[in-house]
This record gives C-alpha cells, structure tokens and sequence, in this order.
C-alpha cells in the first residue's frame, strides 16, 4: 500500500510541530519551565503589591510578559522554526512506502526510514513525527491520498512499531 502527502508548512503546521514537541519529548523541561515560569509571576505579583513604588510597572511588565510567553509558547516556538527553515521546503510532497518513505521539496528528494521516528502523534489536522528534541516533520490529514486517516494510522504503527499519541 502506498499513502501520499502534501503539506505546506505555514504557521499551523509549525505550531503543531512545536505542540506536539513541548507535550511528548520535552514534557519534562517543558512542566520546569511551566512551573519556574508561574513562580516567576507569583513573586512579580507579590513584588508589585508590597514592594515599592519605582519599579511597579516594571514588575507588572514583567509578569505580564512571562505570562504571555508562556500562553503562546508553541506560536511563537513555531514562528522561530519557520523563520530558520531552507527557503524551498516550504511545500513537501511525500510517498510512504512500505519499506521507506520519500519527500520531496524544491530544493531535493529525501528518503527517510521509518526506523529514525522517535515518536509518533497526531493532532487533528496533522500527523507529527518527531525525531529528537527540536527536529520534527507534519503531514497534513486534508491532503492524505492512497487510503483513510485510520489506515495510514495502522500503517504507520506497523512500520514504526509504536502508538500513536494524541496531542
């Protein structure tokens, strides 16, 4: 069986990748930076309600901006990845193979093994592959051809020999 892919990767595919990596492999670092990041506010909080009256906007500023780093965390980590990407990777079309899978962009062909995913997730627009920390691939679900949502899931599973996580 063949499944083939186009993704564009726009602003949703990178905040996907960027969801699915803060909420698998860097659960761990991601819960310290959560919780530092919430202690960080409290004290600002703390710090402009019984501290002095010069740096009470700074404070305030503070917090509310660690604040919103933390809400929009996987936006903006999304929009760092997009503004590094190769310029023509920007469209990828992918043949998965049952021995291998090729993807080809602008600037070349690449064929990867299905053995190099690290994790396998799914959110409801894409599937996610994850490879280590900061490197991962989204294939958009809309664009999927050769087969359903739920056979290319199995398919995927059988190659890799691992579930998929819902993120």
């Amino acid at each position: 069986m063949e499944f083939h892919v186009t993704t564009e990767y726009r602003k949703e595919a990178f905040t996907a990748m960027s969801r699915v990596l803060r909420k698998t492999i860097r659960k761990r670092h991601s819960r310290r930076t959560h919780i530092f990041g919430a202690a960080v506010i409290l004290l600002a909080v703390f710090l402009a309600i019984f501290g002095n009256e010069k740096g009470t906007a700074v404070t305030w500023a503070a917090a509310v901006l660690i604040l919103l780093v933390l809400l929009f965390e996987d936006r903006l980590n999304g929009y760092v990845a997009r503004k590094r990407m190769l310029k023509g990777t920007e469209r990828s079309d992918t043949t998965f193979f049952p021995e291998n899978y090729v993807s080809r962009t602008a600037i070349g062909v690449t064929e990867f093994s299905y053995a190099a995913i690290a994790i396998l997730a799914e959110t409801e627009q894409y599937f996610v592959f994850v490879f280590d920390n900061s490197h991962g691939q989204a294939y958009d679900k809309k664009t999927l051809s050769g087969g359903s949502p739920e056979e290319f899931r199995a398919f995927l599973m059988e190659k890799t020999g691992k579930e998929i996580q819902r993120v």
